[in-house]
């Protein structure tokens, strides 16, 4: 859901040079495409679903990335666990770039696809004008 909603806010607001990607830290949906409630969440809000299936995040991407962001606690430690001491710096929860830094709602768990959709949009416009983009619609 993340990607999707990133990618749509930098394609609406038109910027350009951010390259954005999504990693699994655990082999649980490999291959998988997105869950059906996230499918149907963004598809009533009019936002296009990135085509992606789950892959396994690698200790490469600590290298190849500026930023790597995970959406709650146990995510963003494995994510360094992966990418190991000399890229750990560049893992960041996604709240941490709002005014109120806590995990994001998990829907696997809370079956809650509206609280999620909320968290990861105030997340990403946040992220955005961290980047420096301050007029994000």
């Amino acid at each position: 859901m993340a990607e999707s909603i990133l990618v749509h806010l930098i394609e609406q607001n038109k910027i350009v040079g951010i390259e954005t990607d999504s990693a699994a830290t655990h082999t649980d949906e490999l291959g998988n495409p997105p869950h059906r409630g996230t499918r149907a969440k963004l598809g009533a809000v009019g936002i296009p679903l990135v085509p992606h299936r789950a892959r396994l995040m690698s200790a490469a991407d600590g290298d190849n990335f500026d930023l790597l962001i995970g959406m709650d606690g146990e995510n963003v430690r494995d994510m360094r666990r992966i990418v190991g001491r000399k890229n750990e710096g560049k893992v960041k929860m996604l709240l941490d770039f709002t005014p109120h830094p806590r995990a994001v709602a998990d829907p696997w768990y809370t079956g809650d696809f509206e609280a999620t959709y909320s968290d990861i949009l105030k997340g990403c416009e946040a992220l955005l004008r961290s980047l420096g983009y301050r007029d994000i619609k």
